[in-house]
C-alpha cells in the first residue's frame, strides 16, 4: 500500500508541474499574440490629400489655406512668411527595432509678406534633400561634448 500511496504522490507531482508548464505556456503565448499582424509601414505627420491641395490656388488668403490644408507642421521663423507640412513613411520591421524613413515629403506653402495672399506651393522629396527630424525628443545644452570634469576645471581656470 505504501509503494501505491508514493506513486500517488509522485502523478500528482508531475501532474502540477505540467499544468504550472501549460499556465506559464498559456501566458506567454498570450502576451506574444500583440506581435502578430503587426503592420510595419505607416505614415507620420501631416497626411497629403491630393484633391485639397489641387484646390489651393496663388492669391488666397491664410484662412482659406488654413481652412484646406489644416495647421501646418511647422512655419518659418526667419526670412519670410512660409508654412510647412510634413509627412514622412516609417518602416519598422519589429515593433520594438529602430525605425527608418522610405520617403519623406514636404508641402511649402509660401505667402506674401505685405499682403498675406499665398504666392506659390512647392512640394519637396526625398530626393531634394535630407531627412530631417522634426520631432525630436532632445533638448541640446552648451558644452554638451565636453565632460563635465572638463567644464568645470575650465571654469576654475578662467576664473583664478
Amino acid at each position: 500500500m505504501r509503494q501505491a500511496d508514493g506513486m500517488k504522490v509522485k502523478g500528482k507531482a508531475t501532474r502540477r508541474r505540467m499544468l504550472v508548464a501549460l499556465g506559464l505556456t498559456g501566458v506567454l503565448a498570450a502576451s506574444l499574440t500583440g506581435c502578430l499582424h503587426y503592420d510595419g509601414d505607416y505614415p507620420r505627420g501631416y497626411i497629403q490629400d491630393e484633391r485639397q491641395i489641387s484646390q489651393v490656388k496663388p492669391g488666397q488668403t491664410k484662412q482659406q489655406v488654413l481652412a484646406l490644408l489644416g495647421d501646418p507642421s511647422t512655419t518659418s521663423t526667419v526670412g519670410g512668411d512660409a508654412w510647412y507640412y510634413v509627412s514622412q513613411d516609417i518602416h519598422q520591421p519589429f515593433a520594438f527595432s529602430a525605425p527608418t524613413i522610405t520617403d519623406q515629403r514636404v508641402l511649402a506653402v509660401y505667402f506674401t509678406p505685405k499682403t498675406g495672399k499665398l504666392e506659390r506651393i512647392a512640394n519637396y522629396g526625398l530626393q531634394d534633400g535630407v531627412v530631417f527630424d522634426f520631432i525630436s525628443r532632445t533638448t541640446p545644452t552648451s558644452g554638451g561634448d565636453q565632460s563635465f570634469i572638463k567644464n568645470m576645471l575650465g571654469s576654475f581656470l578662467k576664473w583664478s
